[in-house]
């Protein structure tokens, strides 16, 4: 499966995306129909668990802070209090996953931006790349 992160392409990946040494994000397609699941744990500043999906549902959601949107092809998670989005996917052709806009704690406590032009982690950013991972993790950070 290729999967985009911002306007960064990884092509080949098994669908996993570990931020700062973590798997943070698995993205998979269901094979029958094509259906997008998402597996995401969400961490706060201090690297504690807030919300946790599993296959696109909510599973962990402290305080109910947290909410999903989800179609069989795109999933949006957000914080609606602040109105943030949280993590944005839409499968964009057969067999490609973008993460197109997002904001949240890495597992060290650092803010992960994804925005459609790049991704950046402090002073770490990317942004035009393409990478073939031959079947491997995508690594941000």
């Amino acid at each position: 499966m290729d999967v985009e992160v911002g306007s960064n392409l990884y092509r080949n990946t098994d669908g996993m995306i570990e931020i700062e040494g973590v798997p943070q994000i698995q993205v998979a397609l269901k094979p029958t129909t094509g259906d997008l699941l998402v597996t995401f744990a969400l961490f706060d500043a201090v690297g504690k668990v807030t919300a946790k999906l599993v296959d696109s549902t909510l599973m962990i959601n402290e305080r109910r802070a947290y909410e999903v949107n989800k179609t069989p092809k795109s999933l949006l998670l957000t914080h609606p209090a602040s109105g943030m989005v949280i993590l944005q996917m839409d499968v964009k052709a057969p067999d490609v996953v973008a993460f197109t806009k997002g904001e949240f704690h890495t597992i060290k406590g650092h803010v992960i931006q994804v925005s459609p032009v790049e991704w950046k982690i402090d002073k770490l950013r990317a942004s035009g790349t393409t990478h073939d991972l031959k079947g491997g993790s995508v690594i941000l950070g």
